[in-house]
């Protein structure tokens, strides 16, 4: 069965599981006005035979029907009845998906995508003025001012600012280990000085000063604002622009290049602009890499930290990646149809569809809707934790 066929069965499948809970929830209504009501003995009878078979619907079918729920239909649907709550709040799903924030060139007013919801809200940041995005982790974002290399954090659902000392940054990328608030929170950039020479400055939050080594490295590393930087397992991972992986321990302050290969790709990934489809993130202690290449399919590597090497990956198990320029992110537990999939900083219908490609479909969605991101201003957008209460958003 084609792609288009699967997702078009799986739509008119959520439409019949809506109308067989709307079904359900009239019964109730009528439940309710005919024992007001007090009619005859029978006639109540009939109807809870009626109610009864909603009750006991199989688990199996009515945990299928609550997993094609969103979060908020999960939670209507679970009032309906004992049975249907048990199932409801047994596949609920508490994990929640990344924003896409968008960047205006001109003007105060900001943009978050929704992805499971494919809503769009607006916020205005004045706060933000001069500056550009440089990272972002656990809901807080790292912005640099190049008129006044100050750098600082902004929680944009708080509205909550850090300042950390003035520091320029020209060519380098920066990255830090945890929210801003926490103690344990240590900013990373590197830059190389020669090929086997880097320059490695660090800062944490309350510091007056930013500190600074120069590291000698055994293979050649060569540092730009096209490299790749997660924190995993307490150390700072940085994939150079040829594919080297450089590690810094902040505890330590150790800093070597892996003598790991860089991942194998075809020829024709390495054709123009190709330094930036790439990405990485950290999936559950491990380092993740996403290679792509216009239209063709995205290649996933995982770091083998026990064999030093580079696997392909064919499926996430279930996992979802969001991948944007300056940082991406990994997530588990999300609604079915969001599963085992890439999603990418890129939205297209007006607004209504993120570009997306399915492991288990091996194609994108929407299709041949794949992006070159060649063409896309690297500080444009960025995926963001979003806060765990978003009602009060327009």
């Amino acid at each position: 069965m084609s792609g288009k066929k699967k997702r078009k069965l799986k739509l008119e499948f959520k439409w019949i599981c809506w109308v067989e809970l709307l079904h359900a929830s009239l019964i109730f209504r009528l439940s309710d006005t005919i024992a007001n009501s007090k009619r005859g003995e029978t006639e109540v009878k009939n109807d809870n035979l009626e109610l009864q078979t909603w009750s006991d619907l199989p688990a199996e079918l009515l945990e299928i029907i609550m997993c094609s729920l969103a979060l908020d239909d999960n939670v209507r649907a679970s009032v309906v009845c004992k049975s249907w709550n048990s199932v409801a709040n047994a596949v609920r799903v508490v994990n929640q998906s990344p924003w896409l924030m968008y960047f205006p060139k001109f003007g105060q007013w900001y943009e978050f995508y929704d992805p499971v919801q494919r809503k769009t809200y607006s916020l205005e940041f004045s706060e933000l003025n001069g500056s550009r995005v440089c990272y972002t982790k656990d809901g807080w974002l790292l912005l640099y001012r190049p008129r006044t290399d100050r750098v600082f954090f902004f929680n944009p659902f708080t509205r909550e600012i850090i300042k950390m000392p003035r520091f320029e940054m020209t060519y380098q990328i920066v990255a830090f280990s945890c929210a801003p608030t926490s103690p344990d929170c240590v900013l990373f950039t590197v830059k190389h000085v020669s090929p086997t020479v880097v320059a490695i400055s660090t800062c944490h939050p309350g510091a007056t000063e930013w500190t600074t080594v120069n590291y000698q490295n055994r293979l050649p590393f060569v540092s730009s604002i096209w490299n790749k930087l997660v924190f995993c397992n307490g150390l700072f991972y940085c994939l150079s622009l040829t594919g080297w992986l450089g590690v810094f321990d902040p505890s330590e302050r150790t800093w070597s290049v892996l003598s790991v290969p860089p991942p194998k790709c075809p020829e024709n990934f390495f054709a123009k602009n190709w330094w930036k489809g790439k990405f990485m993130t950290e999936q559950e202690g491990d380092v993740i890499v996403i290679y792509t290449c216009s239209s063709e399919n995205p290649i996933i590597f995982k770091l083998d930290q026990t064999l030093m090497e580079w696997e392909e990956l064919k499926t996430l198990d279930g996992a979802t990646l969001f991948a944007s320029f300056l940082s991406s992110h990994s997530r588990t537990d999300l609604s079915g149809i969001m599963r085992n999939s890439i999603y990418f900083s890129k939205v297209r219908f007006y607004g209504k569809r993120c570009v997306s490609f399915s492991l288990d479909d091996y194609r994108y969605y929407p299709r041949k809707q794949w992006h070159d991101w060649g063409e896309q201003d690297p500080f444009e957008s960025i995926w963001i934790e979003p806060p765990k209460d978003f009602s009060g958003f327009t």
